[in-house]
């Protein structure tokens, strides 16, 4: 069975097809935040410290950290990302002992981050565009790390699902051009929104499944992509993802702060048979129980984070320096 390994110092998260579904917690992000972009360039890393423990305590086994601030005092990423991804990267791994998702679209920040990053972080992302392809499989191969390959080229985005897979193709053909094997590529196959592609759901399943069957890559999604536009978005997701999880998808990008995203995730995983004796079940649902009496899930989930010593936490300690 395929299995992508990315860790931090000290521990591991298996991604795979009979593992737990991985959630990659999505929030250390400032695109469409403009209280954290502000944040970010005024050098207040306050969110990004609360959305990393926070994130942690409700079920984030990955996180993800995107530098990508477009400073009002300098509009160049490719000398304002570098610093600011290393400076995000060495704040969150000091926090909190989970593998990182370093993501960015400027291969510099992507090298700098690797360079810093301890434990074997996932790179996010290569697309199949020959510029991109160019860029970041060397990185890949040169720190020996996994990297989500998105369905996409120099031509876009297509809507028709076989293009999307000819694409992850290319991408799983193209890296092991550079020695990076199938198991080190998570395929995004791109979630479409529902209410712009009725079939939008059917497609990714259908996708997932081939990509599992046919290339045995793990896959990924930006999970919300799902809902996007529409009321009450969160039901929406929160179908989504049992079935996506169901027809092979491995983990997705998403928001592990929102209570019902988390649970349908959790019962997945025990129908599934990747929670033995439904013990993680058993957790989340005392967790559900101080929620029902009133108290707001994070905080319940950081209690029960701080009752039981588990979680991911850090006190402490220093990271090695590039």
């Amino acid at each position: 069975m395929t299995r992508t390994l990315v860790a931090s110092k000290s521990k591991t998260v298996t991604i795979g097809f009979d593992e737990p579904f991985c959630v990659i917690g999505e929030r250390i992000n400032p695109t469409g935040r403009k209280k954290l972009a502000a944040e970010l360039e005024a050098g207040d890393f306050s969110t990004v410290e609360k959305d990393a423990l926070e994130q942690v305590a409700c079920g984030a086994m990955v996180l993800d950290v995107n530098a990508g601030v477009v400073y009002n005092s300098n509009p160049n990423p490719n000398e304002t990302e570098p610093p600011l991804m290393r400076r995000m990267i060495e704040l969150v791994q000091g926090l909190v002992d989970v593998p990182l998702c370093i993501d960015s679209s400027v291969p510099a920040a992507l090298e700098t981050g690797l360079s810093v990053a301890e434990g074997r972080p996932l790179v996010n992302s290569v697309t199949g565009e020959e510029e991109r392809l160019e860029a970041i499989l060397p990185l890949v191969k040169k720190y020996d790390v996994p990297v989500v390959a998105i369905s996409n080229d120099d031509t876009g985005i297509s809507e028709d699902p076989e293009v999307r897979f000819a694409v992850a193709k290319k991408i799983v053909e193209r890296a092991a051009d550079h020695g990076i094997p199938a198991h080190d590529i998570v395929v995004d196959p791109l979630v479409m929104p529902v209410g712009a592609m009725a079939t939008a759901g059917r497609q990714v399943f259908t996708l997932v499944r081939r990509l599992r069957e046919e290339l045995g890559v793990n896959t990924t999604c930006g999970a919300s992509n799902i809902s996007f536009g529409l009321p009450h978005r969160h039901g929406i997701n929160a179908a989504f993802l049992p079935m996506a999880i169901t027809a092979g998808m491995t983990s997705a990008i998403m928001n592990p702060v929102r209570q019902v995203e988390m649970e349908a995730i959790k019962a997945a995983n025990f129908l599934m048979n990747n929670d033995p004796n439904g013990a993680e079940w058993i957790r989340f649902a005392k967790v559900l129980d101080v929620v029902a009496e009133g108290t707001p899930f994070p905080d319940a989930a950081r209690a029960a984070q701080a009752a039981g010593g588990r979680g991911g936490g850090r006190r402490g300690g220093r990271r090695r320096s590039a």
